[in-house]
């Protein structure tokens, strides 16, 4: 394996089993690894990355209890032990490292109704003591809440030492008026404590928004429309320069793009990883479209075509900052191979 410091870990549909890693900033040296177990579903879901350790549910995950971590430097990889919830519903994941315990943790939420009333039941799962414990939520819901969702266009960013997830909701306004909203749920990976941080104020006309990191810093992406007649959208970064810090938020940068499941991440680097469609013309004379991928430097606009993701992956894929390391994984259920 190429020696490596930050990179980026994807995985791809429909060739469902392979995990690729990329170790240099233009996607250029790349190695593919096949993961070495399997889901019911058989679509593994990159749940994130930590110090080299990936970890992967079901796609299906209320259909499955199964998590895994893999370390694919040692080859070494080991599934979690059972819930401790009552019931596995709609279930989302994070995974973080613990630097104040030197400790790997994976959260999950478990929720039966739109409304999360009752609220969410959450386990966290510690690598030192292989197990599984449950915590409170904490926070109280604004009552004119009807619906929760967790978006889930990116693995979900860690950054100082928080994890952090994208809800959206629904709201009742006065009358019969009804009002899309969202917010961030902050999960302290040492004190195992949730809150909410604010968004920057709304402008333009938004139609998603999402969370990721841009050198180590939070980051939100807002996807808008342009003025008509053109059908691009505008995707807009900003940044939480000073975290929780709500004055803090500053615009980064907007780039065009053709739609918002084009946009594939941020890599370790700060370079966007979007997709494009251009116009071929085959022999027959008709014209045939084509993706394509390309990093884009959000600074100078520089564009530059990564040919390897464009020819190997479909629309369908997460993707992880990686660094390689020997880290071990310990407890039962670990196996070599």
């Amino acid at each position: 394996m190429p020696k490596a410091t930050f990179s980026m870990a994807y995985c791809h549909r429909p060739h469902s089993q392979i995990c690729s890693l990329a170790f240099d900033r233009n996607f250029e040296t790349i190695s593919e690894f096949r993961i070495p177990f399997t889901f019911e579903c058989g679509y593994p879901n990159l749940v994130g990355s930590c110090n080299g350790i990936l970890c992967f549910s079901d796609f299906v995950t209320s259909k499955s209890n199964d998590v895994y971590l893999w370390n694919p430097s040692i080859r070494k990889f080991k599934r979690l032990p059972n819930t401790c919830l009552t019931r596995l519903s709609n279930v989302e994941l994070g995974f973080v490292y613990d630097s104040q315990n030197n400790d790997y943790k994976v959260v999950r939420f478990s929720w039966n109704r739109i409304t999360w009333i009752p609220p969410p039941e959450i386990e966290v799962y510690s690598l030192s003591s292989d197990s599984w414990k449950r915590i409170e939520l904490g926070i109280s819901w604004r009552s004119n809440v009807l619906f929760h969702k967790f978006n889930y266009t990116l693995t979900f960013p860690f950054v100082s030492g928080h994890l952090h997830w994208m809800i959206e909701m629904i709201e009742e306004g006065g009358g019969q008026e009804r009002l899309f909203t969202y917010m961030i749920l902050s999960f302290d990976v040492n004190s195992e404590k949730f809150k909410e941080l604010q968004l920057p104020d709304d402008e333009g006309d938004c139609i998603s928004k999402c969370l990721t990191s841009f050198k180590e810093k939070l980051a939100l992406i807002k996807f808008e429309s342009c003025v008509p007649p053109h059908s691009m959208l505008l995707c807009s970064i900003w940044l939480m320069r000073e975290y929780s810090v709500f004055d803090s938020w500053n615009k980064l940068c907007v780039v065009p793009v053709e739609s918002f499941p084009n946009f594939i991440g941020l890599t370790k680097y700060g370079l966007l990883l979007v997709r494009k469609w251009s116009q071929l013309v085959s022999t027959n004379s008709e014209s045939e479209s084509k993706d394509k991928t390309f990093l884009i430097d959000p600074e100078t606009l520089h564009e530059k075509e990564i040919s390897y993701i464009g020819n190997h992956v479909d629309n369908c894929f997460e993707i992880a900052a990686y660094m390689e390391s020997l880290t071990l994984l310990n407890g039962e259920n670990l196996v070599s191979y």
